[in-house]
């Protein structure tokens, strides 16, 4: 029998687990859960004789695609997979997929509440700044980046966006002005939220030389991934701009040399894009329906070991 194993060391909520078991058990499939484990070899034995696995943010390494013997999907339940080991999968035939959008609101959300934060100085009592008018810039137009773009117009914010891989007339489409490059859309935004994946081209890419083209009193909201920020260039920014402030739904590794930049900085205590109740059931149950699909039918079409 297919068996579908949900591994998750953050789990899923109660309703999201649920869920997923009524789509796994309906379909036919054994359902199985390994939840708040603490050792790798928990989750090496938890493997071996599943079919298909549900993830979070849990490493799924060369080692536990060796580990399990009857893989043939894996499903990392959110937008970002840098935590699967695609080559290994792909060695192994094992197909691997995301599930693009589902968390896009709520990571879109969160940006807004930390930039409305910053523009109200954590709400201290002294007299802050408003978005409206402002210029933000949208790096990276996806799913996400579109709710940002949604939720800036309500606001009253002026939107531009840069996204090689998006077409244009798609961006002015949605009553974004696109632009032609990166340089062009940090030039021109006080505020930048970023979203672009943690890939070789892209980390340390958000570096001195890109950010200090910003105009004044500028603000990088991160909800992509620490990675793509070079974390040395980014102290000597904020040491030579006292004007500038970065907010990252990640601490970066050198968090604590931010302690000289109070007021200017902010950090969620751990990635916090996708927690809530709506985007948890979301993921989880997007994440089951495609593993259905794919094992009846053969619908591959989230694939990113392609």
């Amino acid at each position: 029998m297919t068996k579908v194993l949900v591994a998750t060391e953050k789990p899923f909520a109660k309703a999201a687990v649920d869920q997923i078991e009524a789509i796994v058990k309906n379909a036919g499939f054994e359902f199985a859960k390994l939840e708040k484990y603490t050792d790798t070899a928990d989750l090496l034995e938890a493997v071996k004789d599943a079919s298909a696995l549900i993830v979070r943010s849990d490493q799924v390494t060369a080692e536990v695609v060796d580990a399990a013997k009857d893989l043939k999907i894996v499903v990392r339940a959110g937008a970002g997979y840098d935590n699967l080991d695609l080559e290994a999968c792909s060695a192994k035939n094992i197909v691997a997929m995301n599930t693009p959008g589902q968390n896009s609101n709520a990571v879109a959300e969160l940006a807004f509440g930390m930039m409305i934060s910053m523009a109200r100085n954590a709400y201290n009592g002294t007299a802050g700044t408003e978005l409206r008018g402002k210029k933000i810039g949208i790096h990276a137009y996806g799913n996400v980046g579109l709710y940002v773009a949604k939720i800036a117009q309500g606001i009253g914010m002026e939107v531009y966006a840069f996204d090689p891989f998006v077409d244009a007339e798609k961006i002015k489409a949605d009553g974004v002005t696109p632009v032609g490059s990166v340089e062009e859309l940090y030039s021109t935004c006080q505020y930048i939220s970023l979203h672009i994946p943690a890939t070789p081209q892209t980390k340390e890419s958000i570096n001195f030389d890109l950010l200090s083209k910003m105009p004044a009193n500028a603000v990088l909201v991160n909800t992509a991934r620490k990675e793509v920020i070079h974390e040395a260039d980014m102290i000597k920014l904020m040491n030579e701009r006292a004007d500038f402030s970065y907010i990252s739904d990640i601490a970066p590794d050198n968090k604590d040399e931010y302690a000289a930049f109070e007021g200017r900085y902010f950090f969620t205590p751990k990635k916090m894009g996708a927690q809530t109740a709506e985007a948890n059931i979301n993921a989880g149950v997007a994440a089951a329906n495609q593993i259905v699909g794919f094992i009846k039918e053969g619908n591959a079409t989230f694939q990113v070991n392609k």
